[in-house]
């Protein structure tokens, strides 16, 4: 089906698209937009880091772009565009990233694929002779839209009805789902991924082609797995785009720890099962990261494993040391950077932390250690989502004045180190020399601030050395 786009719907189409539009056009190359920027702006949404395909090759795409650079994929080339001002492409070295006011746009030759015997690549891949052959081997419907600029008028190519499953908010396969999901596993994630950033229902011939074809996942590299689950938890319902992988076979493979909380009954202070809880607790987390999302998601992923009794009396004592270790072989397994490793582990072991107001200030000095002032406001969104998720109807007042507490204690100083004067300073004063006699003074003066007897003022601590000396 080919249509004439609203002159509504054209406003919203950025000025460097129609840009790279007239420069092929001009040339007598076919080009189109394709992809996520025709769904987006199908959706009424911005677009941005656009996708074209085209017949010309990889040399006369640069030689109409010449700031473009190709970035080693099968006939796509990349170019810089400065959105700011909607000016032309940016030159930039290849493989560059992009800065603010900067987006990648990418043009690919029309091209056909062959074989998938990993899974995870075409066997063989080779220039296409038509847009229908390229739109062919997109896997869902959505994303397989064309838009080309002719003759003064924006015309939408859609050879399978996806403008019609925008309009159901329907994610379908085009053609084949078992076909589609065969050629590149992750593309079961990608069906899952969208349908929770868009809030849309898999198609029933889909879903089950995903079911059916779930363990084709253990064929994909563990990142490519771990950057799909993070596009899922950062979207707008990651807690249907959980369900949607459980239901679909695939979270058993790729996180079956959280599996093992389906069933599990709690306390009768728990109104939630424990995976239910933990699904409940990532749907209400406020925070938009996804490794804080992902570290709600888990945080009483050691209940299984420390459950004792039955019933009324179950305990889970210390489940959230059990559940850190769990955290860190989970992140290990998915290849998280040794910064995610470490935060994701540190908000699950710390997640039981204690909200009393008769806490001491080096009770919460402790706990800001434990936790690392980078990763306050990542537990607190955590606690936040743990209560609301266990039925509470609202934020703890106790959360609330915790917060305040902890914003108190981080004026003062937490080690000797956040003094400000050191031990050069009282070895110059008191003309003690270097060793176990500078740091007891140190510690001595520390404790004093704590204990707020003096403040941390440069020129208040001098004067008590002076004072010490006499």
């Amino acid at each position: 089906m080919r249509d004439t786009l609203s002159e509504a719907l054209v406003k919203k189409i950025p000025a460097p698209v129609f840009n790279i539009f007239e420069k092929f056009t001009n040339s007598d190359y076919e080009i189109y937009l394709v992809g996520g920027g025709v769904r987006d702006l199908l959706l009424g949404r911005k677009i941005h880091d656009c996708d074209f395909t085209t017949n010309a090759h990889p040399e006369i795409i640069q030689n109409l772009i010449p700031d473009s650079f190709y970035d080693n994929v099968f006939g796509t080339v990349g170019t810089i565009i400065k959105t700011e001002r909607g000016e032309e492409p940016a030159s930039v070295p290849p493989l560059g990233g992009t800065s603010a006011g900067e987006e990648k746009y990418e043009i690919t030759t029309y091209r056909t694929e062959q074989g998938y015997t990993d899974k995870r690549h075409p066997d063989k891949v080779s220039w296409g002779k038509s847009l229908d052959e390229d739109l062919e081997r997109r896997e869902l419907t959505i994303n397989a839209m064309a838009l080309r600029y002719t003759q003064g008028k924006l015309e939408l190519v859609d050879l399978f009805e996806g403008q019609e499953d925008l309009k159901n908010k329907i994610i379908r396969a085009v053609g084949d789902p078992k076909e589609r999901f065969s050629e590149d596993a992750l593309r079961m994630m990608r069906a899952i991924r969208f349908s929770s950033e868009l809030g849309f229902t898999i198609e029933p011939g889909t879903f089950s082609a995903i079911q059916s074809n779930a363990s084709l996942l253990n064929h994909i590299s563990k990142e490519r797995i771990k950057d799909e689950l993070f596009k899922i938890l950062s979207s707008d319902f990651p807690s249907e785009g959980i369900t949607l992988l459980l239901t679909s076979g695939l979270l058993q493979l790729i996180i079956p720890e959280l599996i093992k909380g389906y069933g599990l009954s709690q306390a009768k202070h728990h109104i939630y099962d424990v995976w239910t809880h933990s699904l409940m607790s990532l749907k209400n987390c406020p925070s938009k990261d996804a490794l804080v999302r992902l570290a709600t998601l888990l945080h009483d992923v050691g209940k299984p494993i420390a459950a004792q009794g039955e019933g009324e009396s179950r305990t889970f004592y210390n489940h959230e040391v059990v559940g850190a270790r769990i955290a860190r072989n989970i992140a290990k397994r998915l290849k998280f950077s040794k910064k995610e490793e470490e935060k994701l582990v540190t908000l699950v072991r710390w997640h039981q932390f204690t909200v009393d107001e008769r806490q001491t200030d080096s009770a919460i000095r402790r706990f800001i250690r434990n936790v690392g002032k980078e990763n306050l406001e990542d537990i607190l969104a955590l606690r936040v989502g743990d209560r609301l998720g266990g039925g509470a109807k609202e934020t703890s007042w106790r959360l609330e004045k915790f917060k305040k507490r902890l914003e108190e204690v981080q004026i003062q100083p937490f080690s000797v180190t956040d003094l400000k004067i050191n031990g050069h300073d009282v070895m110059e004063i008191l003309g003690v020399p270097s060793g176990p006699q500078v740091g007891q003074i140190l510690n001595q003066i520390f404790e004093e601030v704590v204990e707020k007897k003096i403040e941390n003022e440069r020129e208040i601590l001098l004067s008590r050395l002076q004072e010490i000396k006499k």
